[in-house]
C-alpha cells in the first residue's frame, strides 16, 4: 500500500507541477497579446491598489452581501489559501505514518487553525454546493444565475474541494489515533470524534489508513492542478489565482467601481486625439487581441458565479444579454484563438495578414477555425458576439457593481459598440436619428437653441442667463445645468421649474447657460460615437470655462473670482461633466439637485409644511446610484416631507433595477423580451403606492410611459402619479396662502448661505 500509495502521489505531483508551469506560461503570453493601456493607469498609487485588495479579499466585500454565500465562499477562500501545510505533512506521511511537520507539526494554535479551518471549509463548500443544487437552471420558472455557466467544472471544483476537506479531516482523526490521544484535547477539538472511531484498529491498519488517506489527498489535489492547468479557460478555478491581480489592476486604485466615467479611447495605449489622428489609430474594438491585457484577464478571472446575470434589467426582460455569457464567451474566443495569435496570425494596423502560411502550419485546425470568425455577428454569421446582446445593454451598472472579482463588463461593451458605430455604422436605426439632431442641433429631439429658454416663460421669477443677463457667473453662486430634457422634454420640464422655484425660495442665487447650454454627449458616448461626444464636450467646456470666468482672478487669491459649482436634475449629466469632462479640460464641482435640495432642508431654507398624504416608492437612477453613490439625499428629502409613507422596493439601492433609458437605449425601440420599464413598474405598482418617485428626467419618462400605458389598460389606479423629489418638495413647501407661515419661517431667511456641497 505505501510503495504505491508514493508512486501514484509522486507520478501526478511532477506531472501537475510540469503542467502547471506550462499553464502560466501560457497565461503570461496570452496576456500579452492584449493592447497595452495608458501610462500609470493600471499601476498608480501601489500601496492604495495592495490596500484595496487585502479588503476586498480579507472582507469578502462583494461577496458578503449575498449573506450566507460570502460567508460560506469566505471560509473555502481562506481554506484553499492557508491549507497547503497539511499537504506538506500528507507527502511527510507518503513515507512515515507518524510523521508531523518540524516545529509547528505539534503546535497547540497550529492543531487548532488547521481543526477549525478544515471543519468549515468543508461546511463552507457543502453550502455552495447546496446552493448550486438548489438554483439549478433547469428547474421550472426559476431564472438561476448558474444559467449557461459550466456547471460539470463547477461540480468538479467543487466536489475536489470537498473531497480534500474531508481527507484533512480523516488524516487529524487517524493521527490521533495514531499518536494514542487517549482523551479529548483542545488540538482534536473537531476531529476527536474520529480519533475515537480509530482507536481500536491496529497499528499497521492505521499506517495503512494514513498512506490511503494521504494518497487521495494528493492525487485529488494534483488531478485538479492537471486538470485546471489543461483548461485555461476554466475560469471557476482560475478565478483563485487570477482574482489576485485582477483586482489590484481594478480601474480605481482606492477600491471604487468601473463606473461612473467611461475612459478616454486609446489605440496601442494612447488616448486617439481625435483632431489629429493617427494614421495606424485604431478606433474600438473588433478582434479580441485589441481588447487590453487587462479586459483579456479580465475575461479569464470571470469565475461563472452569475451575480451580474442575475441583476441584468437585460437578461431579467428575456433580451439576449447577460454579462456573465458575454464575457465567458469572449474569454473562450480569446483562448480558442491565441495560438493562431501566437504562431503571428491577426492582421496588422494596416490591416494585411501579418503571418505566412508557414508560419501558420503547426496551427491546430480548431485555432484557424475561431480566427475566422467576426467578433461581432449574428448565429449565421458564426460571431462570438451577437449585435443584438451589444445593444441590449443599458449601461446600468449592475454587472460592475455585483462582480466580486472586478470584472469591468461596460468598459469592454461599449469598446465594442465604437466600433460598430465608427467603422461600421451599424447600429439600430432609431439612434441614428439621435446622433444626426446631436450633429446639427446640439440636443437629441432636434429643437432650436432657443426652446431651451421657454420654460422660463412658466415661472413667476427671474432666472439669470449667461451671457444675456450677467456677464459670467461670478455673481451667483451656482450654475444650473439644465439639460436637453429638463429644458426640452415637457414632464422632465416640471422638475426644472419645480427645482428653479425652491432655489429662489431659498434665496440662492443661480443662472443657467440658456441657448449655450448643448447635450453633454452622454448618449452619443455610449452608443460608441466617441469623436461627437468630444465634439460637444469641448464645445460646453469652452463655454462653462468662459462662464466661470476661468482667467478672471481675484486678486488677493490668485484664484477665479467664481467657484465652479454646477448644480444638475439629469444624472446622466452630472456623470458627464463631473466624471468625464476633465478628460476634455474642464474641472468642476457638480452636485445633483437632490444634495443640494437635503442641504437647504438641513439649513432651515426651505421649510416642508404642508403634509403631502401618501405612499411613495422611489426609484434610484442608475446614473445617480450605482455610477455616482448618491441614495440618501432622495430619501432624506421625502423623509422630511409631512404625511409621506416610504417603502422600498425590493430591487433597491446597489440592487436598484433599471428603468431601461441608460446606454443611449432613451432613443432605442425595446424590440425583445419584456420593456424594461414595464419590469420596474411592475415592481413599483407591487406596492399599492400612490406615488413612484425619482430624480432623473429619463427614469421620469420612462416609469411615466409604462404607469399610463398600465392605467389605459386598467392594471394600475387613477390616482397614482410619478413625479421627481422637487416637485414633491415644492408642493410641501409651498404654504397654502390661507394659512400663516410657520414658525421660525421669517428668521430663516437671514441665516447665512449654505456651504458648498462637496
Amino acid at each position: 500500500m505505501q510503495l504505491a500509495a508514493i508512486i501514484v502521489s509522486l507520478v501526478l505531483t511532477v506531472v501537475g507541477v510540469a503542467l502547471l508551469a506550462r499553464a502560466i506560461g501560457q497565461f503570461v503570453r496570452y496576456f500579452k497579446l492584449g493592447q497595452p493601456v495608458p501610462a500609470g493607469t493600471r499601476t498608480d498609487n501601489p500601496y492604495a491598489r495592495s490596500v484595496t485588495l487585502v479588503k476586498e479579499f480579507l472582507g469578502h466585500t462583494r461577496m458578503n452581501r449575498w449573506g450566507i454565500v460570502g460567508f460560506a465562499h469566505w471560509f473555502v477562500a481562506i481554506g484553499f489559501l492557508t491549507l497547503p501545510p497539511t499537504l506538506a505533512q500528507a507527502f511527510g506521511q507518503l513515507f512515515q505514518a507518524d510523521w508531523t511537520l518540524p516545529i509547528i507539526g505539534d503546535f497547540l494554535p497550529f492543531e487548532l487553525y488547521i481543526e477549525f479551518i478544515g471543519v468549515m471549509t468543508i461546511l463552507g463548500i457543502a453550502v455552495l454546493i447546496a446552493i448550486r443544487l438548489l438554483s439549478l437552471p433547469s428547474r421550472p420558472g426559476r431564472k438561476s444565475r448558474f444559467a449557461g455557466s459550466k456547471a460539470g467544472q463547477a461540480y468538479f471544483v467543487e466536489y475536489v474541494i470537498l473531497t480534500i476537506g474531508l481527507a484533512i479531516y480523516t488524516l487529524r482523526g487517524l493521527e490521533g489515533a495514531i499518536h494514542h490521544v487517549e482523551h479529548y484535547e483542545a488540538g482534536y477539538f473537531a476531529s476527536y470524534p474520529l480519533v475515537l472511531a480509530f482507536k481500536g484498529l491496529s497499528v499497521t491498519t492505521l499506517q495503512n489508513l494514513i498512506y490511503l488517506t494521504a494518497m487521495v489527498k494528493i492525487s485529488t489535489s494534483f488531478i485538479w492542478m492537471i486538470v485546471v492547468s489543461l483548461n485555461t479557460n476554466m475560469g471557476v478555478a482560475w478565478h483563485r489565482f487570477l482574482a489576485f491581480p485582477n483586482i489590484w489592476f481594478k480601474r480605481e486604485a482606492t477600491g471604487g467601481t468601473a463606473l461612473g466615467g467611461l475612459q478616454p479611447m486609446t489605440s496601442g495605449g494612447k488616448a486617439i486625439d481625435f483632431t489629429d489622428p493617427g494614421e495606424d489609430d485604431v478606433f474600438g474594438v473588433s478582434q479580441v487581441e485589441q481588447f487590453s491585457w487587462k479586459g483579456l484577464l479580465d475575461f479569464s478571472t470571470c469565475t461563472e458565479c452569475g451575480r451580474c446575470q442575475s441583476q441584468c434589467p437585460a437578461w431579467n426582460t428575456g433580451k439576449p444579454l447577460s454579462p456573465k455569457l458575454l464575457i465567458m464567451s469572449l474569454r473562450d474566443h480569446a483562448h480558442a484563438k491565441a495560438p493562431y495569435l501566437l504562431a503571428g496570425g491577426g492582421k496588422s494596423m494596416e490591416g494585411e495578414e501579418k503571418a505566412s502560411e508557414e508560419q501558420l502550419k503547426d496551427v491546430p485546425a480548431a485555432a484557424l477555425a475561431e480566427a475566422e470568425r467576426p467578433l461581432i455577428g449574428t448565429a449565421e454569421e458564426n460571431g462570438v458576439i451577437d449585435p443584438d446582446v451589444l445593444w441590449s445593454c443599458t449601461t446600468c451598472g449592475a454587472c460592475v457593481e455585483q462582480c466580486p472579482v472586478d470584472i469591468e463588463h461596460i468598459d469592454h461593451i461599449v469598446d465594442m459598440r465604437r466600433y460598430q458605430v465608427m467603422i461600421e455604422s451599424a447600429f439600430p436605426s432609431e439612434a441614428g436619428t439621435m446622433l444626426k439632431n446631436l450633429e446639427k442641433k446640439g440636443n437629441p429631439w432636434g429643437l432650436a437653441k432657443k426652446q431651451r429658454l421657454e420654460w422660463l416663460k412658466e415661472v413667476e421669477f427671474e432666472v439669470p442667463v449667461v451671457g444675456k443677463d450677467i456677464e459670467d457667473l461670478s455673481e451667483v453662486e451656482y450654475l444650473y445645468w439644465v439639460g436637453c430634457a429638463g429644458a426640452l422634454e415637457d414632464r422632465a420640464k416640471k422638475t426644472t421649474k419645480a427645482f428653479a422655484e425652491l432655489l429662489h425660495m431659498a434665496g440662492v442665487k443661480f443662472a443657467i447657460m440658456g441657448g449655450d447650454e448643448k447635450c453633454t454627449g452622454d448618449s452619443a458616448r455610449r452608443l460608441g460615437n466617441e469623436p461627437l461626444f468630444q465634439e460637444l464636450g469641448m464645445e460646453n467646456v469652452a463655454a462653462l470655462n468662459m462662464a466661470f470666468g476661468e482667467d478672471d482672478e481675484d486678486e488677493s487669491t490668485k484664484k477665479p473670482k467664481s467657484a465652479k459649482k454646477i448644480v444638475a436634475t439629469c444624472p446622466h449629466c452630472l456623470n458627464t461633466i463631473g466624471n468625464e469632462y476633465p478628460q476634455l479640460g474642464g474641472d468642476y464641482e457638480v452636485i445633483h439637485h437632490t444634495q443640494l435640495l437635503q442641504h437647504l432642508i438641513d439649513e432651515g431654507k426651505l421649510l416642508p409644511v404642508t403634509p403631502v398624504e401618501g405612499l411613495i416608492t422611489y426609484h434610484d437612477p442608475c446614473y445617480l446610484g450605482r455610477h455616482n453613490k448618491v441614495y440618501t439625499p432622495p430619501r432624506e428629502i421625502m423623509s422630511a416631507v409631512p404625511g409621506l409613507r416610504q417603502q422600498e422596493m425590493h430591487r433597491h439601492k446597489e440592487r436598484g433595477f433599471c428603468c431601461g433609458a441608460g446606454g443611449a437605449r432613451m432613443w432605442m425601440e425595446e424590440r425583445i423580451g419584456k420593456r424594461i420599464n414595464n419590469e420596474r413598474v411592475d415592481e413599483a405598482l407591487s406596492l399599492n403606492p400612490d406615488i413612484v418617485s425619482t430624480a432623473c428626467p429619463f427614469c421620469l419618462v420612462m416609469l411615466t410611459d409604462s404607469v399610463n400605458g398600465k392605467k389605459n389598460d386598467g392594471k394600475a389606479k387613477e390616482s397614482v402619479q410619478v413625479v421627481d423629489v422637487a416637485q414633491l418638495l415644492l408642493e410641501s413647501v409651498k404654504t397654502p396662502v390661507e394659512e400663516e407661515p410657520p414658525a421660525g419661517a421669517a428668521e430663516s431667511e437671514n441665516e447665512p448661505e449654505p456651504e458648498p456641497v462637496k
